[in-house]
């Protein structure tokens, strides 16, 4: 019962990205050696940000939520962001088009964090003889990863890889790929400042996620309308 139950969190935190790769063209223009690549890039974009968290950052005795200490997380996650745009304008790629380039690499980019930050806890608590319902929501909470990821990705090559954008789209593009890259900075304040818990957090991520989806979606869509 215990795997079984480890098996059914772990499918609902990984296929999701398998089941976006094969349900969508990425996998008929053989777009997985750009999710390769972007992955690594963000795994070294982790490494660097370990490092700085750990050298500036403070150990703090409570929980409690700290302005300080939380704007200069904010400040060292925008590391994620110059990985991103590493990996979209950097990295050599096949012949394909930017559509499926940005989402080969928020793909390669929501499977690394998943497994970098969720496959240790789940093989560790999963497989525990108490059932619980946190590993499922941690499930949830990739996919909701996974579609910001992805959005982010999308809003990234409109600011850096399209040129002729309409200009009164532009400030939009950027304030949602800011909503987008601090994120994980708005979860602490909801979990530790305003006391929220891990449910409401969640849920809170989905709706954002599939928000901004949308919002990212009619942006690259508006893009790519001839201008008149």
């Amino acid at each position: 019962m215990t795997m079984f139950h480890f098996f059914n969190c772990a499918i609902l935190t990984f296929g999701p990205h398998a089941v976006y790769y094969s349900a969508t063209p990425l996998s008929e223009y053989d777009t997985l050696g750009t999710s390769v690549k972007a992955a690594l890039v963000y795994l070294g974009t982790a490494l660097v940000k370990l490092v700085c968290l750990a050298t500036f950052l403070q150990v703090s005795e409570n929980d409690g939520f700290d302005p300080y200490q939380e704007i200069l997380k904010a400040l060292i996650g925008f590391i994620d962001v110059a990985g991103l745009y590493f990996a979209l304008t950097q990295l050599t790629h096949r012949n394909i088009s930017q559509n499926h380039k940005f989402q080969a690499v928020g793909l390669g980019w929501a499977f690394a964090d998943s497994v970098l930050h969720r496959l240790a806890p789940l093989w560790v608590g999963a497989r525990g003889l108490e059932f619980t319902w946190d590993y499922i929501l941690q499930g949830l909470e990739a996919n909701a990863n996974l579609v910001l990821s992805i959005s982010l990705a999308a809003l990234g090559s409109l600011i850096w890889l399209r040129k002729n954008k309409p200009k009164t789209l532009i400030p939009i593009i950027y304030a949602c790929a800011g909503i987008v890259a601090t994120m994980p900075s708005i979860t602490s304040y909801l979990r530790r400042g305003l006391g929220w818990h891990f449910p409401e957090v969640v849920g809170f991520e989905l709706f954002t996620s599939l928000v901004m989806a949308f919002i990212s979606w009619q942006l690259f869509s508006a893009c790519q309308r001839p201008s008149a």
